[in-house]
């Protein structure tokens, strides 16, 4: 096989396993065990927290000590394990706990995933900026692939869903042998601790123009979570009114749902367009209307007639607020670093978002849905607004903040 098709498979099969539980489990949670919304944030901030070091950490480890391709082998044979014993858990405290070992392993792949992709491409004589987006889009084709089976295998609700998890995680294990070894880096040039200790990426800090931007990525990164918790629940609480029991958006949400993820297909391939020509502020600036166009589209959006043309447009605007901040962050953030932090600055990169932003988004949007519930009716509407409110201050701040002057050529060369 050539090097492209053995990463698309890698990457179809990395973003499959998330698909099958990500955006359907808060649904299980509500309404087949009965957890609150809060319970639910919780179970989901597990996520954040097990980001918030892990990636880094085993960025770290990657760089230094063991190849890339053993380290997210060994991760996904241990998510299969634990995924298997989720599916068989009712109580809250004890999901969050198995949840949050899961994330421990899981977490840190999506970086790893990055790393090996760029260092096979680029041994191989390819451009990053142009051949990764096409490859990546192979991941956001597992995961619609995965909500589908999902969905019209009608185990929203059920448990099962985590048994494909676990059994996708772990042929993703046994392929992981076919991946390129990539090579620990032995140059050692900084004999400080910093250095010594592989928290070279932590330097990023001291560069105000790094800071702004991985400080704005994890806010970012909550948007993306409160999307992640309560989009299936919401869908599935239309099924409250009679009148929409019946309608495509009650039977099937994570269909509904899974046009966010093929909207990204089609936003995935514009990105070496748009980061060549407008540059990363900019182009994150599109992704923080977008995030605000989603949420107010939710929250005026409804299974019939013109609302449910305003949910499909929030489908539709979540391919773009999604891939323009993490996609485009991700190879941002590639090509501005020292080729020999690479594994280290992408962990640190997924640790903001994934991690902080994710855990701070997993808890807070659960304590907001409920603040919204009265005697167990939940006010979408307000719920919804709210959050886009959120990311539209956020775009106006970041707008007026963060400074950057675009050159495509030095983005396009590194």
């Amino acid at each position: 096989m050539n090097i492209k098709l053995r990463l698309k498979i890698m990457i179809f099969l990395q973003f499959f396993i998330w698909g099958s539980w990500l955006v359907t489990f808060g649904s299980y949670m509500i309404n087949t065990l009965n957890f609150t919304g809060a319970q639910v944030g919780i179970v989901y901030s597990s996520n954040g927290l097990a980001a918030i070091i892990m990636p880094s950490l085993i960025g770290i480890i990657a760089d230094r000590w063991v190849k890339a391709n053993v380290l997210y082998g060994i991760l996904h044979f241990l998510g299969a394990i634990t995924l298997f014993i989720a599916a068989q858990i009712s109580d809250p405290t004890m999901m969050f706990w198995v949840m949050f070992f899961n994330s421990i392993v899981y977490m840190p792949t999506l970086a790893l995933s990055n790393t090996i992709s760029y260092f096979s491409l680029e041994n191989k004589g390819f451009d990053i900026i142009k051949d990764f987006p096409p490859i990546r889009v192979y991941g956001t084709i597992g995961f619609i692939l995965a909500m589908w089976i999902i969905s019209l295998a009608k185990i929203e609700l059920s448990n099962i869903q985590l048994f494909i998890a676990s059994g996708s995680s772990l042929v993703l294990a046994l392929y992981t042998i076919s991946l390129p070894a990539c090579p620990t880096s032995n140059e050692i040039k900084d004999k400080s601790w910093v250095s010594l200790l592989g928290l070279d990426a932590f330097v990023l800090f001291k560069d105000k123009k790094m800071a702004l931007f991985l400080i704005f990525s994890m806010l970012l990164g909550v948007a993306l979570q409160i999307t992640n918790t309560f989009g299936d629940p919401f869908l599935h609480d239309f099924a409250l009114n009679p009148d929409y029991k019946n309608s495509f958006a009650v039977k099937y949400p994570a269909i509904l749902l899974s046009v966010s993820q093929i909207s990204e297909v089609f936003f995935i391939l514009t990105i070496p367009f748009f980061l060549s020509k407008y540059g990363i502020k900019k182009v994150i600036l599109i992704s923080m209307i977008g995030w605000t166009l989603r949420f107010v589209f939710f929250g005026y959006g409804s299974p019939v007639g013109g609302g449910f043309l305003l949910l499909l447009l929030s489908m539709i605007v979540y391919g773009c607020a999604f891939d323009f901040f993490n996609i485009s962050g991700a190879i941002f953030v590639e090509k501005e670093v020292d080729h020999r932090i690479r594994g280290s600055a992408q962990g640190l990169f997924s640790t903001m978002v994934n991690g902080i932003g994710a855990y701070l988004g997993a808890v807070i949007s659960g304590k907001v849905v409920d603040y919204f519930t009265v005697e167990g009716v939940r006010n979408w509407q307000n719920i919804w607004l709210f959050f886009g409110g959120y990311t539209f201050v956020l775009a106006i701040i970041f707008a007026i903040v963060f400074k950057y002057n675009h050159d495509s050529n030095a983005l396009k060369n590194g």
